[in-house]
């Protein structure tokens, strides 16, 4: 990352665009401090990050990716990891909101079902709903989405996603966009290039310029 000059307003979504190897990924893995970045380098609330304990910002944020990682133990244990406290009727009311009650339920073990090596035992949409459950058990500020639903079928991805946008809602909200579909509601858009911020704005501001996001846009072949 190279110069990188962004505000991201709470209760907002920003989408980040850009080619593989633009530094989408670096730069949520940063804002989620899974690297250290220098000091006096990003500011919350004013208040330098690293001021932060790692633990107490990682409750704050909650990250749904396309491999949803799950550890080698039961449900429950993948659901509350991290947790200092948590209810049976949390747990239950999480796996609910995010379609896996059910599921769960009719397992013989329940929530002590074991997963396997990252969740070899369950579907790629199971996987994803539990990713998802984890999140509404922790009730961040933050949400992270790369792209949860892109490696699913039709059917699964319109379910998955009615859940995300719940789970998102009065949420502050970073979006990875390698489809440039899931981009239409944000509130603000950054374009990334070799590490740098080639084009910010709305949908409408982009679209409108001859920039390399309305290029992407065509290329998509996506109606205005």
């Amino acid at each position: 990352l190279d110069k990188i000059n962004l505000s991201i307003i709470p209760g907002k979504i920003l989408a980040i665009v850009g080619r593989s190897g633009a530094g989408k990924s670096t730069l949520v893995n940063i804002l989620a401090r899974f690297y250290e970045c220098p000091e006096n380098a990003i500011f919350v609330n004013g208040e330098d990050i690293r001021n932060y304990s790692i633990k107490s910002w990682s409750q704050k944020i909650a990250m749904v990716g396309q491999d949803s990682f799950l550890f080698y133990a039961n449900l429950r244990d993948n659901l509350t990891y991290g947790l200092d406290s948590f209810t049976d009727v949390m747990v239950r009311e999480a796996l609910e909101r995010a379609g896996m009650l059910d599921f769960v339920s009719s397992l013989p073990e329940g929530l002590e079902t074991m997963v396997g090596d990252g969740g070899v035992k369950l579907s790629g949409g199971e996987r994803q709903r539990i990713s998802i459950a984890r999140a509404f058990l922790r009730n961040p500020e933050i949400i992270i989405l790369d792209e949860p639903t892109s490696a699913l079928d039709s059917q699964t991805e319109l379910e998955i996603q009615k859940e995300i946008d719940i789970l998102c809602k009065n949420k502050t909200v970073i979006i990875i966009a390698h489809r440039l579909s899931t981009v239409k509601h944000a509130d603000k858009i950054i374009v990334l290039e070799s590490g740098q911020i080639v084009e910010q704005g709305t949908l409408a501001d982009l679209i409108g310029s001859s920039g390399q996001f309305k290029k992407y846009w065509e290329a998509q072949q996506l109606p205005h």
